[in-house]
């Protein structure tokens, strides 16, 4: 497991890593399980629940490292508002056409994803549009109708920038994914460790 030192580069990768993982998965990374989690802005709790199928009627406290062992037993999702963002965990972050049509009508949402072939995303969409996508070890590589919109949040943070480069240039991957995360801090005007990661939010069955 990643260095869970807060003043370590790939800090928040350990943190939602250890957060995520309960006592008998402690040999797997969040690779090889998987993650997705959206951040949106521009719906209301009720909405957003009956888009995802969520019962409002089952809310209760909930923490993220324990959304895991809910969700294999029922179905339920955590849900995290802070501002105006609401984070749902897990939910579908990991393709453009789903983020094209969540922020239909408006919205904006940012997403991330990880999946067990080792591709890491970072996706960002508004108003029914996919303003930008990357891959977090291949920023540079990134597409969508303005693939730059998040270049200005990115000062300090450190990616996989040139992967066929010199050694000395690399970047781990839990550096370049803890950088996505500070980014999706940022941009959502949230500390990504007290407010969303570490904090107790609310779960929601299905309906």
């Amino acid at each position: 497991m990643a260095d869970l030192d807060p003043d370590s580069p790939g800090y928040l990768y350990a943190l939602l890593e250890s957060t995520i993982f309960t006592e008998g998965l402690d040999e797997m990374d969040l690779g090889a399980l998987g993650f997705a989690a959206v951040w949106i802005r521009g719906a209301d709790l009720a909405t957003l629940a009956s888009e995802f199928g969520l019962d409002l009627a089952t809310r209760e406290p909930c923490r993220l490292s324990e959304i895991l062992d809910h969700h294999l037993d029922d179905g339920s999702r955590w849900v995290a508002q802070v501002g105006e963002w609401i984070c749902v965990v897990p939910a579908v972050a990991d393709g453009d056409d789903a983020m094209r049509s969540l922020t239909a009508g408006g919205r904006e949402a940012v997403g991330f994803s990880m999946d067990i072939g080792g591709h890491d995303y970072v996706r960002y969409a508004r108003d029914g549009r996919l303003i930008t996508a990357f891959e977090c070890d291949f920023p540079s590589h990134a597409y969508g109708d303005d693939p730059h919109a998040l270049d200005h949040l990115m000062s300090g943070l450190r990616f996989q920038l040139d992967i066929e480069g010199a050694r000395a240039t690399w970047v781990e991957s839990d550096e370049s994914i803890g950088s996505a995360l500070t980014l999706i801090g940022r941009l959502t005007g949230a500390d990504m460790a007290s407010e969303w990661l570490l904090a107790r939010h609310t779960r929601l069955r299905p309906s």
